[in-house]
């Protein structure tokens, strides 16, 4: 797993230019979404996936966790963003790696996992158990989930794509989690927003990826801090 994302900080300025920044991020956060929970403990969301997850092809600061995590700081909210996500990860292989993934001790986890099932043509039987699995563990552990879908290959033939695509949503109905249909919305298949291999989004694709599901993403995180806020209170 790669190491958790921290932001660079630069020396400390003069005590007045401290302050306008002060300011000016202030009045920023005041329209933000969150800027309510300003000051609050972040929260630990963990971004559990393959390579779409980690990166490939991306330097650490165009990844999906790390314009996630920017992204969701911009809109006023505390939170860090864990990258789970290791290249090559089937559904099987992201079950066998789920406790060590979570001694992270998440609030939140976002989970992208089927991808490389779809690409190896794995009998999606075997995925929804592995994805079963996964999400039983993270409803058991009392988390708050969002689960992001994913799409066969055209060329497996019919049958297979209908059988596969239908598990995600399948298991969304199951949980009650909250879910996203399909990770790669906006950006599989377009050229400019993909790498060489149109498999992995290029930065700008991440971004795409990252402006569509943060809407998704802000009510449960809402949600969190708003609980936590009573537990305290």
């Amino acid at each position: 797993m790669a190491p958790r994302i921290q932001s660079r900080t630069m020396a400390d300025p003069p005590a007045a230019a401290r302050l306008g920044a002060l300011l000016v991020a202030a009045a920023l956060l005041a329209g933000a979404p969150g800027a309510g929970f300003a000051g609050a403990q972040p929260i630990k969301l963990l971004a559990f996936g393959d390579s779409l997850v980690h990166g490939y092809g991306l330097t650490a600061g165009d990844s999906f966790p790390a314009q996630l995590q920017s992204a969701l700081r911009a809109r006023g909210y505390p939170v860090e963003v864990i990258n789970a996500g290791n290249s090559g990860d089937t559904t099987a292989a992201g079950r066998a790696r789920l406790d060590w993934a979570l001694a992270e001790e998440p609030d939140l986890v976002l989970v992208e996992l089927g991808g490389n099932d779809g690409l190896r043509g794995i009998e999606p039987g075997e995925t929804y158990r592995n994805l079963d699995h996964i999400l039983a563990r993270l409803a058991a552990e009392g988390l708050t989930v969002l689960f992001t879908g994913m799409r066969a290959p055209r060329n497996l033939g019919e049958d297979y794509v209908v059988e596969f695509d239908a598990v995600f949503p399948r298991l969304a109905e199951k949980y009650g989690m909250a879910f996203y249909p399909f990770f790669l919305d906006g950006v599989a298949l377009d050229p400019r927003l993909n790498q060489d291999d149109g498999i992995h989004p290029n930065a700008a694709g991440v971004a795409v990826v990252v402006e569509r599901i943060v809407p998704v993403l802000e009510p449960l995180l809402r949600g969190l801090l708003a609980r936590r806020g009573a537990a305290d209170g």
